[in-house]
């Protein structure tokens, strides 16, 4: 039960907001390679944010949340990224927490047949009626971008 509970609305949330949730996921990663619970490499992890997030629907919380955990697994397990970047923003008067994750690591195979990650973002984006995409950048990487409006959370 409390794993359900848990998958829902994850405490750190409640506890933390925002910002404070992502920063303790992206501290997971700064441990040395194979420090990590899952064994994966260690990788270094910046957020910049943009807006004020303190005022935003739960379900808008709860999805980028969980996009943003899902971006940096896939960019430490599948693109063995040593840096990644988490960008949020929230335009004045905007209508929509715009996310980007964005990676060093090897490309990613974006076709979407591996794997629920990939969907499972897509899906919690367009459950709120916006939108995530998985772009492979010229110079190499990954980058994850969402559009999570707020209105219909």
């Amino acid at each position: 039960m409390r794993r359900l509970v848990y998958d829902l609305r994850p405490p750190a949330l409640d506890d933390l907001g925002l910002v404070g949730a992502l920063d303790l996921v992206a501290s997971a990663y700064a441990r040395p390679a194979g420090g990590t619970s899952d064994n994966l490499p260690g990788m270094q992890v910046d957020i910049k944010i943009e807006g004020q997030l303190s005022s935003l629907p739960a379900a808008v919380e709860v999805a980028a949340y969980r996009i943003v955990q899902e971006a940096l697994v896939n960019a430490a397990r599948h693109g063995r990224a040593r840096h990644s970047w988490v960008r949020l923003e929230l335009p004045t008067g905007g209508d929509a927490l715009l996310l980007t994750v964005a990676n060093d690591g090897a490309d990613i195979d974006t076709s979407g047949r591996s794997g629920v990650g990939l969907h499972s973002m897509r899906e919690r984006a367009e459950e709120l009626g916006g939108s995530c995409t998985v772009e492979l950048p010229p110079g190499g990487g990954t980058r994850v971008v969402a559009r999570l409006p707020l209105l219909a959370a």
